[in-house]
C-alpha cells in the first residue's frame, strides 16, 4: 500500500469492520484535503491494492476465499469514496462515502452468513441487511441536514422520519425471521409480539 493510501485510511479513520465507527468517522472534520493529483493517484492506488488483495485470497478455500474477495472489493470501494471526500468535501460525497462503507460491510457480513444454514443463516442475512439500511438512512439524514441549513427544518424532519421508518422496518424483518425458528403457539406469540413492538398490523 502506498504512503498516500495509508495516509488517507489513517486520516479518515475508516475500516470496513467498524461499520458505525467508520460511518461516523466520515465526517468532514476528520478528512485531510487532497489535491487533484493526489486524488487521481489515490484512485489508481486503490485499484492496484485491490488486485494485490484479491490475489492474496487465492490462499483461502471455499467461503473463506469468497469473504476475502468481497473484503478486498469493499476496501477498494471505500478507499476510493474516502479519497473523493478528501478531494471534494461535500455533503453528497460524505453521504456517498458512508453508503460505500455500509454497502461494503453489508456484502462482507452477508458473505459470512454463507457459513451458516437454515434459520440461523436467514437471521444473519436479515441482520446484515438491517445494518446496511440503518447506515444508509443515517447517511441520508446527515446529508439532508447539511444541504438544508436555512430553510430545511421540514426536510430534515422528513428525512429523520423516513430514516426511523426504514430502521424500524429492517428491525421488524429481523424479529420476524427469528420467529421462523419457532413453531405453533410460540411462533404465533413471537410474530404478534414483533408486530406490536414495531407497529405492524
Amino acid at each position: 500500500m502506498t504512503k498516500l493510501m495509508t495516509a488517507i485510511l489513517v486520516t479518515a479513520g475508516l475500516s470496513i469492520t467498524g461499520t458505525v465507527a467508520a460511518q461516523m468517522g466520515a465526517k468532514a472534520s476528520s478528512v485531510a484535503p487532497l489535491s487533484k493529483e493526489a486524488y487521481t493517484q489515490a484512485q489508481k492506488d486503490a485499484g492496484a491494492q485491490y488486485k494485490v488483495d484479491k490475489d492474496a485470497c487465492s490462499s483461502f478455500k471455499a467461503n473463506a476465499k469468497d469473504v476475502c474477495i468481497v473484503e478486498a472489493k469493499g476496501k477498494e470501494d471505500t478507499t476510493k469514496a474516502d479519497a473523493k471526500v478528501a478531494f471534494e468535501n461535500t455533503p453528497k460525497n460524505r453521504e456517498a462515502a458512508r453508503v460505500a462503507h455500509a454497502e461494503a460491510t453489508y456484502k462482507v457480513s452477508k458473505e459470512k452468513c454463507d457459513d451458516l444454514a437454515g434459520n440461523a443463516k436467514d437471521v444473519c442475512v436479515k441482520e446484515a441487511k438491517a445494518a446496511q439500511v440503518k447506515g444508509k438512512a443515517d447517511a441520508k439524514v446527515d446529508r439532508v441536514a447539511a444541504d438544508t441549513r436555512i430553510d430545511g427544518a421540514e426536510k430534515r424532519s422528513d428525512a429523520r422520519q423516513d430514516a426511523a421508518a426504514d430502521k424500524r422496518t429492517a428491525d421488524y424483518k429481523v424479529a420476524i425471521e427469528k420467529c421462523d425458528a419457532l413453531a405453533g403457539a410460540a411462533k404465533d406469540s413471537c410474530v404478534a409480539s414483533a408486530k406490536s413492538q414495531y407497529g405492524k398490523s
